[in-house]
């Protein structure tokens, strides 16, 4: 009788621990998710160890366009949703010849055990309309078959004490410079115990976030890891999943382990909080984590980094999480909030990188389509600025018609003749240019969510600069003009040259940048943006060498440039792209030294302010160029291009104002 009371006692109290057990199951199930012991794949203590430091994640936050590929189009999710897909196929690669098929809508029964030569093919083409890939995820997002988790593996390693818990996180797609279907990141956190019970009662030694094919440490205490009680918050990039501990752009030059190209996790952001889903610690090939016994790829076939990714057992970390982690860096480079003058050499770094990817990535879906497009980018660059007359190039006689290349010759040769006084000059503005960004920034910091601040500090940055820069050009003009009329030309004097016409100077230069950029705002009015920079390209010229107003100063511009848009063009642009590529190109290779990013920015910014009195030097000649052919052959008539007068369209209307 005792021995029964017992007995039913001990039922009760079962069945009483038992069902907030049983309600967690529950809950996993209806999300999708199988329990870890559902399948033997760990302790309960494990369990409780994978719950206790999941991370929360910042993604990117996505708008309501699926295609956007600046924000992150993925969730972290399980592999369950490929598997019975009658989109996915499981394919054999056979070398040099096409790949076979080896069945469709492949099952676990039909992955495990498959090595190297087998990979899953997703539906879509890499090298194609990525968006495909968005729109599935979010097709199987709302469908409740892509729930948001993580897996759990306490890894260990022969040789040393303790173990790692690590987090893999798998991803759809990578829509990155190396564009590929499926994506493995994670991170991983280690522990002096050699038991998930011991390590469940004290505080984890070390971290480490995974980062393309290495990876970044911090010890768990470190000030740039943040917590949400015990769970670590981290910053997957945008499209490459490369995880970070904060949020910013991080340059990768591809050392250590890391990807070559910016990994951004700036904001605006979004928080996910996954399920942890405990894996087993060694590969098996039963239950529903078979999946670990497949060596192939998790996605299509492709040459090089286009090629899918392998799981997480054949990684390095899987089997030997210390020696692995002792090998990688403790720090990320992260871009800085920009530079003291000039145009970013990291920003610069980021555009290129990813112009260059995209070329590779189309050579190798279109190889003839990307060589036809390079060999036209060079012949166009040899017609358009390297066939030209270069000699003679003196700089004795400034006020001469000058060819392109001579042009280009003789600023070099007036520069160097010069170079104490225009150094001078140039370097002034780093400090006005730098003064002006730095402005900029603490205005955007301090806004603070506040729309007229923020709007304040747009305004500087768009327009501060440009006009920083005018009035450099101005000192180096009004040298140069000290220099054709005979008179002693110092940094004193152009100082002082400016300062007598400093308000039309700025303003004239001011209005001109404003009245391009809101015609090209409006996007249809483009092609009339492109007009007006080309013809008011010397107001500055003007108003200084002819003491011209304002609104005289852009008509007369406007009549220089007319009958000779082409010639003006040929010129410019080639100033224009030195003075804003050199600094960047050199900081493009400068990042791929060990230097620090902000001493990178900073020598692109000085090679910037060295390059001002040069493209203003051949401005300049370019406007004694034109002002020479204009005395010669008169000014070019205006012509009506009004279509609402059909009669004097494109003829002749009248003499010019200038």
């Amino acid at each position: 009788m005792a021995s029964g009371g017992k007995a039913k006692l001990g039922v009760r109290l079962a069945a009483i621990v038992s069902l907030p057990l049983a309600l967690a199951l529950l809950t996993l199930s209806s999300a999708g998710i199988a329990p870890a012991d559902a399948a033997g794949a760990g302790s309960v203590a494990a369990r409780e160890l994978a719950e206790k430091y999941v991370p929360v994640m910042m993604i990117r936050k996505q708008g309501e366009n699926l295609c956007d590929t600046k924000v992150e189009q993925y969730q972290v999710m399980t592999v369950d949703a490929l598997f019975g897909n009658p989109a996915v196929k499981l394919m054999r690669n056979n070398g040099k010849q096409d790949s076979s098929l080896i069945t469709r809508a492949p099952t676990l029964r039909d992955i495990r055990n498959r090595g190297e030569e087998a990979y899953i093919d997703l539906p879509g083409d890499p090298l194609g309309e990525t968006c495909v890939y968005a729109k599935d995820f979010d097709r199987m997002r709302r469908e409740g078959r892509a729930p948001v988790a993580v897996y759990a593996h306490i890894a260990r390693e022969k040789g040393h004490s303790g173990l790692a818990l690590q987090y893999w996180f798998y991803w759809y797609f990578n829509q990155f410079n190396d564009l590929h279907e499926s994506d493995w990141e994670g991170m991983q956190i280690t522990f002096d115990a050699n038991t998930p019970a011991g390590a469940l009662k004290q505080e984890p030694h070390e971290m480490i976030v995974f980062q393309h094919a290495g990876g970044e440490r911090a010890n768990w205490d470190d000030a740039k890891v943040e917590k949400e009680g015990s769970h670590p918050v981290v910053y997957p990039a945008a499209g490459s999943h490369a995880t970070f501990y904060q949020s910013a752009i991080y340059p990768q030059n591809g050392s250590h382990g890391s990807g070559v190209g910016c990994d951004n996790t700036s904001e605006p952001l979004t928080e996910l909080r996954p399920v942890p889903v405990l894996l087993p610690e060694r590969p098996t090939d039963r239950g529903e984590f078979a999946w670990l016994s497949f060596d192939g790829r998790w996605g299509q076939k492709e040459k090089s980094f286009n090629n899918g990714p392998t799981g997480p057992q054949t990684k390095t970390q899987w089997d030997e999480p210390f020696t692995w982690m002792e090998a990688q860096r403790w720090s990320s480079p992260r871009m800085p909030g920009g530079g003291l003058v000039g145009p970013e050499a990291v920003n610069a770094f980021c555009g290129v990188i990813e112009s260059v990817t995209g070329v590779m990535n189309l050579q190798q879906s279109d190889p003839l389509a990307a060589y036809l497009i390079a060999a036209a980018f060079i012949l166009i660059v040899f017609f358009v600025f390297g066939y030209s007359k270069w000699r003679p190039a003196g700089a004795d006689r400034l006020e001469q018609k000058r060819a392109y290349g001579q042009i280009m010759n003789a600023s070099f040769r007036l520069y160097w003749r010069h170079l104490s006084a225009f150094a001078v000059l140039g370097a002034i503005a780093i400090p006005i240019v730098g003064g002006t960004q730095a402005l900029g920034g603490w205005l955007g910091d301090m806004s603070g969510g506040d729309g007229l601040l923020q709007t304040l500090s747009d305004l500087v940055n768009s327009f501060g600069r440009p006009a920083a820069q005018a009035l450099i050009s101005a000192f180096l003009i009004v040298f140069i003009r000290d220099l054709v009329q005979g008179q002693t030309a110092t940094v004193r004097t152009a100082l002082d040259g400016t300062r007598e016409r400093f308000w039309r100077v700025v303003i004239a230069k001011m209005l001109a940048i404003a009245g391009v950029t809101l015609l090209a705002l409006t996007v249809i009015g483009i092609p009339f943006a492109v007009r007006f920079l080309v013809n008011w390209t010397f107001v500055q010229q003007e108003v200084i060498f002819t003491d011209l107003s304002i609104r005289d100063s852009f008509r007369a511009s406007s009549d220089l440039v007319r009958g000779h848009w082409w010639r003006t063009v040929r010129t410019m642009v080639p100033l224009l792209l030195l003075l804003t590529v050199l600094g960047p190109l050199l900081g493009l290779f400068l990042i791929f030294t060990p230097l620090p990013l902000l001493l990178v920015n900073l020598i692109g910014s000085v090679v910037f302010a060295i390059a001002i009195p040069f493209t203003t030097a051949g401005t300049t000649l370019l406007y004694f160029d034109l002002r020479a052919r204009q005395q010669e052959h008169g000014v070019v008539p205006r012509r009506s291009w009004a279509v609402w007068r059909p009669a004097t369209f494109g003829r002749p209307v009248g003499q010019p104002t200038a």
